[in-house]
């Protein structure tokens, strides 16, 4: 099965600054960032690969991208507490487009 989500926070991450082609700018640099122990909000990166097979396949986004995004909110709620979609405790997320290079 292929990897299309990596997560970090609470001082782990399963990225680094070397998966630029994978996770994009931001999603490596916040996963290093982490590993360092830098205070860095938990949270999870959809890979580049996830966005190639989309546009190679027809804009079908990959079978097991939505298990494994969910399982990333559910790790990203056991750190914080928190449950996406639960009204009163509710984990709210910001998302953020990052490519493989940055662009002037």
């Amino acid at each position: 099965m292929t990897k299309w989500v990596y997560t970090f926070g609470d001082g782990a991450a399963e990225g680094s600054a070397g998966d630029k082609n994978l996770l994009g700018g931001k999603g490596a640099n916040l996963a290093e960032m982490c590993a360092l122990g830098l205070p860095v909000p938990p949270g999870f990166s959809i890979t580049t690969q996830a966005c190639n097979h989309f546009y190679a396949n027809g804009r079908q986004y990959p079978a097991e991208l939505r298990a494994q995004v969910e399982a990333a909110l559910a790790h990203v709620g056991a750190i914080t507490g928190r449950a996406f979609g639960d009204k009163s405790n509710a984990l709210l997320v910001s998302v953020r487009s990052g490519a493989r290079a940055s662009m002037p």
